[in-house]
């Protein structure tokens, strides 16, 4: 099938000379790709609502040509509002990846399919821009990186704060400059898990392929609710993230965020963020037996939880839970910072006035590597950067799952009720088979995930 023309998107004008940089505490980069670029053609996989919020962004540096979901109604709509129409309709992503016309592709799936479709479309030939968290599991990370590391494909993961100027590389940046002295405690509140009552099977919407939606999950019934004042209940469209099956709760969802920047902030400091353990307590709204949920009718991801996650250096410890403020406070023994996506507060900041960062703080934080814009923008120039120059961007897949694995292991830390120890050399949960084997799933038959 050829490749239509979509409809204009707003365009940024790249500058020529990506060299000609200004940078101040309170400016972004201005950068450009190489003059002879030309546009990059790209495809959006999974049409929902992270997918239709995030391609926008995308089409300021690329053309959207592709749409592709399992849901007949998320494609026309994903076709209308992003393509005016215009836009070639998948309900199976290996078609869009056979086409040698699409260079990139937004994979922003439910999660339980993120690390099936990217591995896949890097081994032919295509560069990606994949929704948090990467993976479902431990060892889907291994996978994906070794895949990244023998196809060179460069993939940027969507924890857009790593590319928020203002307030967390900022906060990154006070941290390193020496600010709050040797870290102590990180506190990251990710807010508390979603609540569901028992929901009934249901069919699923005309036009919605349920079974391929699964995927590599479990063949289930598909359930849906909707209550009196017009809340839906669901263990698919957009309620996904509160079962183990697809997701991993808030800690994968908020913690992929946050606990992000707070190990980002540990190696700022100069101090080890290579984990050892988590332990703590959790509470979830269904039974558990040998870390499975003995109930598949509400949701099932932990609703309440405090735990702490200790590191090889012996000199932090990183809290994680659900009754304090969503954002991150680092505490040092010179000082204290709280910093969400709304503020950056402390001491620390307020110093600022009188005693500014070097020049060149925030571009040691962000690798050296320009940054235009703020936030998504930013996250999505900046793979445009990588692309070209065919580095690693700022969020890569290997950063991101030393992060992630910190998530995961705090699941599976939820789900067991136990303290989970870590050997970061080996990548391994030791001393206890049956965490250890919850580091992969299952996967259902013709949905595997090959080599």
């Amino acid at each position: 099938m050829s490749a239509p023309n979509t409809a204009s998107a707003s365009r940024r004008r790249f500058l020529a000379q990506a060299g000609a940089m200004a940078m101040a505490a309170t400016a972004p980069y201005a950068f450009g790709a190489p003059a002879t670029a030309q546009r990059r053609r790209f495809a959006l996989i999974g049409v929902g609502g992270n997918g239709t919020g995030t391609a926008p962004v995308g089409q300021k540096f690329a053309d959207l040509t592709a749409l592709c979901d399992v849901d007949v109604g998320h494609l026309d709509r994903g076709n209308r509002l992003l393509c005016g129409g215009k836009a070639d309709l998948y309900a199976d992503y290996r078609e869009v990846l056979a086409r040698g016309d699409i260079d990139l592709v937004q994979i922003s799936v439910p999660d339980h399919w993120h690390t099936k479709i990217l591995i896949e479309a890097m081994r032919a030939g295509k560069d990606a821009y994949c929704e948090k968290p990467l993976t479902l599991t431990i060892d889907e990370g291994k996978q994906v990186r070794r895949v990244q590391q023998e196809t060179g494909r460069v993939v940027q993961v969507g924890t857009q704060q790593r590319s928020s100027f203002n307030l967390f590389n900022k906060a990154l940046a006070i941290i390193a400059d020496g600010r709050l002295g040797k870290l102590k405690r990180i506190t990251v509140g990710i807010d508390a898990g979603a609540w569901s009552p028992e929901i009934p099977v249901a069919e699923p919407a005309k036009g919605f392929d349920w079974e391929r939606w699964l995927g590599p999950a479990p063949l289930v019934d598909h359930r849906f609710l909707k209550d009196p004042k017009g809340k839906t209940f669901t263990n698919g469209h957009t309620q996904f993230r509160w079962w183990y099956e697809y997701s991993g709760g808030k800690l994968t969802d908020w913690g992929a965020h946050h606990v992000d920047i707070a190990m980002l902030g540990i190696a700022a400091a100069g101090q080890n963020n290579d984990p050892t353990s988590v332990g703590g307590t959790a509470e979830h709204y269904v039974e558990f037996k040998d870390g499975v949920p003995t109930r598949h009718d509400r949701y099932n991801t932990a609703h309440a939880f405090n735990l702490d996650v200790t590191f090889a250096g012996g000199d932090v410890v990183l809290n994680i839970r659900h009754d304090v403020d969503n954002g991150i406070l680092f505490e040092g023994d010179a000082g204290r910072l709280f910093v969400n996506r709304g503020k950056l507060v402390g001491k620390p900041v307020e110093g600022l006035r009188a005693d500014p960062l070097p020049e060149d703080a925030l571009s040691k934080v962000y690798r050296g590597m320009p940054i235009e814009g703020n936030d998504r923008d930013a996250h999505w120039a900046n793979l445009m950067y990588s692309i070209e120059r065919r580095t690693l961007p700022i969020s890569d897949v290997h950063s991101h799952m030393k992060m992630l694995n910190v998530c995961h292991l705090a699941g599976i830390c939820c789900r067991l009720g136990r303290t989970i120890h870590w050997d970061q050399a080996t990548e391994q949960i030791t001393g206890d088979p049956l965490a250890a084997s919850m580091m992969s799933r299952p996967y259902r038959a013709g949905y595997q995930i090959e080599g």
